[in-house]
């Protein structure tokens, strides 16, 4: 028994940090499409939605005990899907995208990162306490973090441009509100129910504005293999093998390892794409990751997922 439990425990492991580094080189191949193949990041966000929800659904309709067209029954929830679907799931996608398009994987992942601090703040409010000491260390860690990416500590220069800078941190308070905002459904139904409809759903109402009928970027091989990563991979897979991980190692552990991401991001748009990344940024990058870490290990801070790409999880999962 202790060795089956041990040898759950390194599935787990290998699971979780596979999720996160497979987010990590979504992000930049979604670069490589935008710097290198033309393509336009809300046509690809309405793909990746359309095509990755629709085989999370068929997840969901397959699965033992499915709870796929439950949601669909009770009114309330499938407002608060459809309130999900649209300011949660499109926009943390589109805020993503867009802001790797502005800057790069690397630096757009690290930012975003710091969506964590905003649940801190969300929930402080809502419990009406002020934050620890810890959540003000992590507050500290993630304002020096992204001061050093985004000017390499001088107090004069931007090193990425002011828009750049602006859909970054948006995408990082699209990443709060979307790692928020769907607990409660979260409770009553699995994960890739909420998240497959959330997905499909925001794929279609977001086609209304992008119409991803008309073909965008220059398509090769190596936009077929960029395109296929990002929903089979970065989407599909990881999502699967990290709520698998969730029963294996737990929801703080996983959500951990999971900070892995940004660092697989910045490793892989260096070695791939040539970004330059200086010793301020993997400096701020190192902050960054500290903050996440001490949030998810804070006693009275309720660990989730913070993955811009990553569908939402919780312990209620």
């Amino acid at each position: 028994m202790p060795r089956l439990t041990a040898s759950r425990s390194v599935a787990g492991f290998i699971m979780a940090l596979s999720a996160a580094i497979f987010w990590g080189i979504s992000g930049t191949c979604a670069q490589y499409l935008f710097e290198q193949k033309d393509m336009d990041p809300a046509w690809l966000v309405s793909w990746r939605m359309l095509v990755a929800g629709g085989i999370l659904i068929g997840f969901a309709i397959f699965r033992k005990n499915s709870d796929a067209f439950q949601i669909w029954k009770n009114r309330k929830d499938f407002i608060q899907l459809l309130v999900f679907s649209i300011f949660g799931m499109v926009t943390v996608q589109y805020t993503y995208f867009y802001s790797i398009n502005l800057s790069n994987a690397a630096t757009a992942t690290v930012i975003q990162y710091i969506g964590p601090v905003f649940v801190v703040g969300f929930y402080a409010i809502k419990n009406r306490r002020w934050p620890l000491f810890l959540e003000y260390l992590a507050l500290f860690l993630a304002l020096a973090g992204t001061f050093l990416l985004v000017t390499h500590g001088s107090f004069q220069v931007l090193v990425i441009s002011e828009k750049a800078l602006f859909w970054g941190i948006l995408s990082a308070v699209a990443l709060a509100v979307y790692t928020i905002q769907p607990v409660q459904m979260l409770r009553k139904y699995s994960a890739p129910t909420v998240t497959g409809w959330a997905m499909f759903l925001g794929g279609i109402l977001f086609s209304l504005y992008t119409q991803p009928w008309m073909v965008s970027g220059s398509w090769d091989m190596g936009t077929v293999g960029a395109f296929s990563y990002i929903i089979v991979f970065g989407t599909v897979i990881s999502f699967s093998i990290f709520l698998y991980s969730l029963t294996l190692i737990g929801a703080q552990t996983a959500s951990l390892l999971c900070s892995v991401e940004p660092l697989s991001a910045a490793v892989v748009a260096v070695a791939w794409l040539g970004v330059t990344f200086t010793a301020m940024d993997w400096l701020g990058t190192i902050f960054i990751l500290v903050t996440v870490a001490i949030l998810t290990l804070a006693k009275n801070f309720n660990p989730v997922t913070f993955s811009s790409q990553k569908e939402p999880e919780s312990q209620e999962v």
